[in-house]
C-alpha cells in the first residue's frame, strides 16, 4: 500500500520510550448521510428553539447523542413520547410509514433526516411492490434501517440476512422476484447471499452495484488494504453501530487483531504490547473528534509517528429540506 507519510510524533519526547506508527485510514468517519442528519438537528434547533424531538438516535454514536442533547435535542423511541405542538425529527436510518402517519395524525412538525440513500432504497422497494412482485431485503433483522425499509414497502417483503435464509423462501411467483439492500452493508457483505438469490429465482431483479452505498464499501475498502500494512486495527465507533461492528469484521478477516473503541478514554494499553503499526478507522457514524482522542490517548504508551494512507476523498454532498436551507446558509 501506497501512504503519504507525513510524520508526525505526539506524546512526549521521551527517547526511551519506543515509537509506533500510527496510519489512518482513508476514508474514515461521517459519511454525507450523518453529516445531513446531523445538520438537520441543529438546523432545527435554530429555526424552532429547543426542545426538537428525535425519533431514535439520530446516528448511533453517543458522542453525537449527548453534544446534540446538551444543545437541546431530546430522544424518544416512540412518536407517542413527543409532546403536542412539538417538532420532530425522524433519524438518518429512515422510518415506516406507521410512524409517518402517527406524526401526522398527531399533527407534528416533522423533519426527515432519512440519508438519501436510504430513501432511494425505499423507492426501489416500492418500485417493484407496485409492480406485483415479491420484493427481498438483504439486511438484519431489528436494525432501525431495516424496520423502516420493511415499513415502507406494500406487499410481500421477505427479509433474509445470510444464504440459508435465501434456501427457506417462499415467494407467490418464482418469475417475479425482486431484491434491495440494506445500505450498510457492502457489496462484499451481500455478495454470497445475491449470488444464492440468482441460483434460486433466475429471472430476479435487483439495483445496480453503483447504486450500493459508498461509503459503506469504501471504508472497508479501505479498512482491508489497511489491514494488510499494521500490527492491529482499532476501529473508532459504537457498539451498536453495524458498519463500525463490520469494519472491525472486516480487519479481522483480512488478518489484522482488530479492537472496537467506542471510549478512547478506556483503550487499555496492554494492546500496544509488542505492536509496532497501528492502523485506525472510523465508523461512518463517527465523529473525526473520537479518533483524535483515541490518537492523545496513544501517545501516552509510545512516541507516535503519524500518517494517513491514499484512498478515496469523499466529496459527496446531500442537501438539507428546503425549511432549513435559509437558516444553515446564514451561518
Amino acid at each position: 500500500m501506497d501512504s503519504q507519510l507525513q510524520v508526525k510524533p505526539t506524546g512526549s519526547p521521551d527517547k526511551e520510550r519506543r515509537t509506533v506508527r500510527v496510519i489512518l485510514a482513508q476514508p474514515r468517519g461521517f459519511c454525507a448521510g450523518v453529516d445531513r442528519a446531523i445538520a438537520i438537528a441543529e438546523g432545527a434547533l435554530k429555526l424552532y428553539e429547543p426542545p426538537v424531538y428525535v425519533r431514535h438516535e439520530i446516528v448511533h454514536n453517543q458522542r453525537v447523542v449527548q453534544n446534540l442533547k446538551a444543545k437541546g435535542v431530546r430522544f424518544v423511541e416512540e412518536i407517542h413520547q413527543i409532546p403536542d405542538n412539538a417538532i420532530a425529527v425522524f433519524s438518518a436510518h429512515g422510518v415506516s410509514r406507521k410512524v409517518q402517519q402517527d406524526a401526522s395524525e398527531r399533527g407534528l412538525e416533522s423533519l426527515d433526516a432519512t440519508c438519501p440513500l436510504v430513501s432511494k432504497v425505499h423507492k426501489e422497494g416500492q418500485r417493484y411492490a407496485s409492480k406485483g412482485y415479491d420484493v427481498i431485503l438483504i439486511g438484519h433483522e431489528n436494525h432501525p434501517e431495516v424496520e423502516g425499509t420493511l415499513g415502507q414497502i406494500p406487499g410481500p417483503v421477505h427479509l433474509v440476512s445470510n444464504v440459508g435464509d435465501v434456501q427457506a423462501l417462499e415467494v407467490r411467483d418464482p418469475a417475479k422476484v425482486a431484491y434491495i439492500t440494506q445500505t450498510t452493508l457492502s457489496v462484499d457483505d451481500t455478495r454470497e447471499v445475491i449470488k444464492a438469490l440468482q441460483r434460486r429465482f433466475p429471472n430476479i431483479a435487483g439495483p445496480n452495484t453503483k447504486d450500493i452505498c459508498y461509503a459503506t464499501q469504501n471504508r472497508q475498502t479501505a479498512v482491508r488494504a489497511l489491514a494488510a500494512e499494521v500490527d492491529l486495527m482499532l476501529v473508532v465507533g459504537a457498539h451498536n453501530s453495524s458498519n463500525s461492528n463490520r469494519l472491525c469484521e472486516v480487519s479481522s478477516d483480512s488478518g489484522a487483531p482488530s479492537h472496537l473503541v467506542e471510549d478512547p478514554a478506556k483503550i487499555d494499553p496492554e494492546l500496544l504490547q509488542g505492536i509496532e503499526t497501528i492502523g485506525i478507522t472510523a465508523g461512518a457514524s463517527t465523529p473525526e473528534e473520537l479518533v483524535q482522542e483515541l490518537i492523545e490517548k496513544l501517545s501516552e504508551f509510545a512516541n507516535l509517528e503519524l500518517s494517513t494512507m491514499e484512498g478515496v476523498v469523499e466529496n459527496v454532498r446531500f442537501g438539507l429540506p428546503s425549511s432549513l436551507r435559509e437558516v444553515t446558509q446564514a451561518e
